[in-house]
């Protein structure tokens, strides 16, 4: 039978790609998308559009946290799984605009959890970020490290949805994983995100702002095999254990309630240097740089653990930075006729 996803986000860059996997698979998908304009509002119009060429996508274009709407939604659709992508995203935005992150990622999340508890899904997932992981200096970052210290008011929010989504799992036996995500990247990436900020400023050969002088890692994952991970993840449905004992060592399931975060990463912590030089060789041209100082809220380095991806799913992230880095531009200079 025809299965439906609800994904919150749905015109968003990672949104658009899971609702076309969504689609090509054979499901029904209905999304969600205010369409902010925190960065161009026309590069998620003609995400939507594409989406809305297939006639198993419907949408509606409203905020998360509006009052009763995704009560109604839940009601009318009675989604199999929850999708939810929906955020104000960016660290330092959240420095200067701290109330929308508290009014889409924390109000928003918590009109989504008090709907499905109305109307239960079989499974519910929710991005959260690898910002999580904070001030936490122990590389490979693994699901069951401790993630208490958060850089970002961002992250804050990101951590604090992990909290409210394993109370209602406990309380309402909801079915929950929390995927943290690492820096994505791919076409139709966001204007704000370093590939994209970078690839512009070099083909129209202005410089480029490196932070921390350069000196920064970053596991890089492509949005193809982020999406990949998600559609493995809908069917690994976490379920309460009878004791703690059940739990297997490495599994972040909770040993009160059917919920665990996993990571999806590339499992590879890639020098910023190495990224830009990727930058440089698809576009076929070299980078002025200007060095500056780290920024508030930032971190020197990420590294996912995939393991327990890998064990729920039988799938590893694999794109190469050079690959994935080609295809951004090779889209970019397609859609921006360059």
């Amino acid at each position: 039978m025809t299965r439906t996803a609800l994904v919150t986000g749905s015109a968003g860059f990672i949104g658009y790609h899971l609702c076309a996997r969504l689609l090509a698979d054979g499901w029904q998908v209905i999304g969600v998308d205010a369409m902010t304009d925190y960065y161009d509002v026309r590069l998620k119009e003609r995400r939507q559009a594409m989406l809305l060429q297939n006639a198993g996508f419907r949408v509606v274009n409203d905020r998360i946290e509006a009052p009763g709407l995704l009560h109604r939604l839940m009601d009318d659709v009675r989604p199999d799984a929850v999708i939810h992508l929906a955020a104000q995203a960016g660290v330092r935005y959240s420095i200067d605009n701290p109330e929308s992150y508290v009014e889409a990622n924390i109000l928003g999340t918590f009109r989504l959890l008090e709907a499905m508890r109305a109307f239960p899904p079989a499974h519910s997932l929710l991005a959260s970020t690898s910002s999580v992981y904070g001030a936490n200096t122990d590389l490979p970052y693994a699901e069951t490290a401790k993630a208490d210290t958060q850089m970002s008011f961002y992250a804050a929010t990101k951590k604090a949805n992990e909290a409210m989504a394993h109370s209602y799992a406990h309380l309402y036996d909801l079915p929950t994983t929390m995927f943290r995500f690492f820096t994505v990247y791919g076409p139709w990436g966001r204007p704000d995100m370093a590939l994209f900020k970078f690839t512009k400023a070099i083909l129209e050969g202005r410089p480029i702002d490196v932070y921390n002088h350069g000196d920064m890692r970053r596991d890089f994952t492509y949005v193809d095999d982020l999406v990949q991970g998600i559609m493995g993840l809908i069917d690994a449905v976490p379920i309460r254990p009878e004791s703690p004992e059940a739990i297997l060592p490495g599994d972040s399931l909770s040993p009160v309630a059917p919920w665990r975060v996993v990571n999806i990463g590339n499992s590879d912590s890639v020098p910023l240097t190495d990224f830009i030089a990727a930058i440089e060789a698809a576009t076929g041209r070299k980078a002025q740089r200007n060095l500056m100082d780290m920024q508030p809220g930032d971190v020197p380095a990420t590294w996912a653990d995939a393991a327990l991806l890998m064990r729920l799913t039988g799938y590893r992230p694999q794109t190469r930075v050079a690959d994935g880095v080609t295809r951004f531009v090779e889209w970019y200079r397609t859609y921006y006729e360059v």
